[in-house]
């Protein structure tokens, strides 16, 4: 059984219908009955996230909708004092780590009979749910902002979805597809917990990869936070279970033009308030102004003994060309890793010894028109 949860006023909802938040206004979890995955018993003959099909929380196995998504390389980023590793997630088939989320969002949303959904996205989670939607024969509007990345957008409309422009900022974006969203499935990859349910896949690839070993940490960029709650969920799972032994201290990096967590932390407030963006950013895929599950971030910052810190313009440039003299061409905000990774070592967090495994989200090709410039 699985239903919608209010962590806010314990409020439960079917999850069926087209409902995307309590109506206290908060945003809702799953509470499920417990999907575990045993190694002994997993597929492996299965290159993809669906290799953990025990731990994911879709019962139709007709309902499956997937592009071969999972099973990333990790690979080592010369360092010849600390062993730091990249999680290639560019690689999934849309060019993202959010094939993830919407490989089980979609499939949970065909396993409902949902046959028209809509979307706000900075580019690659639009570009994600586009393509399973897609895959899945569902209609699908996504909703964009107007200074959305050339490449991504030409992505969203090849794979058939109708696509609406805003003007003004991300928070305007969402902003516009909500009137839509209340008749119509939201498929949102922050609003909506199955989003979830499928990052969470990449801290089972990262452990599976290690010989089931957590690193000491990990590094991934932070807008609404997606893919740093993934991490959380997953090796909390695989730690309740014994799997993993311990789980890693999650270090996030937000743009200096927008860090509503950053200043968060750094402040050791308890919430997350309000930031606007101050300027514009080259990594405009951690754009948040106000993240949607600040509570839920701020939870996983402290339980794992996290950090946050920022890059800005200058330092988000050097990391793209560092990390492509290496041969790895991404866009610039997964590039946001590498002075991050520095300034963790400069601050004391990370130590010799320590296994650091950092998260690059996105393709350069995605940003052409943007890289172009710098190039």
């Amino acid at each position: 059984m699985i239903e919608y949860t209010c962590d806010q006023c314990n409020t439960t909802y079917p999850i069926e219908g087209l409902r995307y938040k309590c109506d206290c206004g908060q945003p809702l979890q799953l509470t499920k009955t417990e999907r575990v995955f045993s190694i002994d018993r997993m597929s492996k003959d299965d290159s993809t996230l669906w290799r953990y099909r025990g731990a994911l929380p879709i019962s139709d196995e007709k309902s499956i909708i997937s592009l071969g998504e999972g099973m990333t390389p990790l690979v080592s980023f010369d360092n010849p004092m600390h062993d730091h590793r990249l999680k290639l997630d560019f690689v999934c088939p849309t060019g993202s780590y959010k094939d993830r989320g919407a490989a089980v969002l979609l499939s949970k949303v065909k396993e409902l009979g949902v046959q028209e959904v809509v979307e706000d996205s900075s580019g690659n989670a639009g570009a994600a749910i586009a393509a399973y939607s897609a895959k899945a024969g569902i209609d699908c509007t996504i909703y964009c902002p107007a200074s959305t990345s050339k490449g991504k957008l030409a992505q969203i409309s090849m794979y058939g979805a109708k696509l609406k422009l805003i003007e003004g900022n991300r928070a305007a974006t969402t902003q516009a597809v909500l009137e839509a969203a209340e008749t119509i499935y939201y498929a949102s990859h922050n609003w909506n917990p199955f989003f979830l349910e499928g990052t969470k896949t990449v801290a089972f690839e990262i452990a599976e990869q290690l010989g089931w070993e957590a690193p000491d940490h990990i590094i991934c960029p932070i807008g609404f936070g997606s893919v740093y709650m993934g991490l959380h969920i997953g090796f909390g799972e695989l730690h309740a279970q014994g799997i993993v032994t311990k789980i890693p201290r999650l270090l996030g990096v937000q743009s200096a033009a927008c860090c509503p967590v950053y200043k968060a932390y750094s402040e050791n407030r308890s919430q997350i308030e309000g930031s606007p963006q101050t300027h514009e950013t080259l990594a405009e895929g951690i754009v948040s102004e106000a993240p949607i599950r600040g509570d839920t971030i701020m939870g996983a910052l402290r339980e794992t003994n996290g950090a946050v810190t920022t890059v800005d313009e200058g330092e988000i440039e050097v990391g793209i060309k560092a990390l492509a003299s290496k041969g790895i061409y991404v866009e610039p905000t997964s590039a946001v890793i590498v002075r991050a990774f520095d300034k963790f070592v400069e601050s004391g967090i990370i130590g010799a010894g320590d296994v650091t495994v950092s998260i690059l989200t996105g393709s350069g090709l995605k940003a052409t028109d943007k890289l172009m410039k710098i190039a």
